[in-house]
């Protein structure tokens, strides 16, 4: 009898282990969740965070998202972070920026796809007086009418830092109270009313509790910049990189640019 009992404990004890060693088997074989980086800077940040969901859920990836200024040293632009080796399948940032990087060799040559054009505006603090914008002239008396100024340190804040000040021909008066804003909304400083006038792409403005939008720059002083999306040298899945950019770039993804502010890319 004991005999018998030991030969089952045993039989029992090796079919366990045989079903333990096939659960792992099978764990293992399992397909790893699709992932896909992106790196994107402020600009197409409103309306790529309304479309991701979309690809996700046609696609069966999992988009994982990284954000900072196309350009500039902060230890969160997507420069710094590239530069750290930081994971990135697709980055999208100012186009003048990813063909940086492209020379760089962090950016695969060609792979560079126009999506979307973005205008400069202005905002002030909720419930604040709004200036007139209107033209050059009223614009221009906004800016030194007010007591202080914030701008981006990406493409609008380095337009405002090294050629509108001089357009204006007001650059020592403008200079000593305008304050570049790093790792920040412009909105959000002048929100909390660090700031009284703040000057941003209109796609990072809008989305900003807080305050009121003026308007866009006059026409005569606007820098409209194009953010572009391009392939990372360092992705692991160019193939569905290319996906998303196509998804980025078609008809349906127009009612989300346009809501956020942005004018879709369409070559001439």
């Amino acid at each position: 009898m004991n005999k018998f009992l030991l030969k089952t404990t045993r039989r029992a004890a090796l079919l366990a282990a045989g079903l333990v060693l096939a659960g792992c088997s099978s764990v293992g074989n399992q397909p790893a969740t699709k992932e896909l980086h992106v790196m994107t800077s402020g600009g197409f940040t409103a309306a790529y965070d309304e479309l991701r969901p979309q690809f996700e859920k046609q696609s069966g990836y999992v988009v994982k998202t990284a954000y900072g200024a196309s350009t500039g040293g902060a230890s969160d632009s997507i420069p710094s972070r590239l530069g750290r080796g930081e994971p990135a399948d697709i980055v999208i940032l100012a186009r003048t920026a990813l063909d940086a990087l492209v020379k760089d060799g962090k950016v695969v040559p060609g792979s560079q796809v126009d999506l979307v054009k973005s205008s400069i505006g202005v905002v002030v603090r909720q419930g604040a007086p709004r200036p007139d914008i209107g033209t050059v002239d009223a614009f221009k008396r906004a800016l030194l009418n007010a007591p202080s100024i914030a701008y981006s340190a990406s493409a609008s804040g380095i337009y405002y830092e090294t050629e509108l000040m001089k357009k204006l021909g007001v650059e020592n008066e403008l200079k000593p109270k305008s304050r570049r804003i790093l790792s920040e909304r412009v909105g959000t400083v002048v929100a909390r009313g660090d700031a009284a006038v703040g000057l941003q792409q209109v796609s990072e403005l809008l989305p900003i509790p807080g305050v009121d939008f003026v308007g866009k720059i006059p026409e005569e002083l606007q820098r409209v910049t194009v953010f572009s999306a391009g392939i990372a040298a360092s992705s692991r899945n160019p193939d569905a990189a290319r996906e998303l950019i196509k998804f980025l770039s078609s008809e349906p993804a127009v009612p989300a640019i346009v809501k956020s502010g942005l004018e879709p890319y369409r070559a001439r």
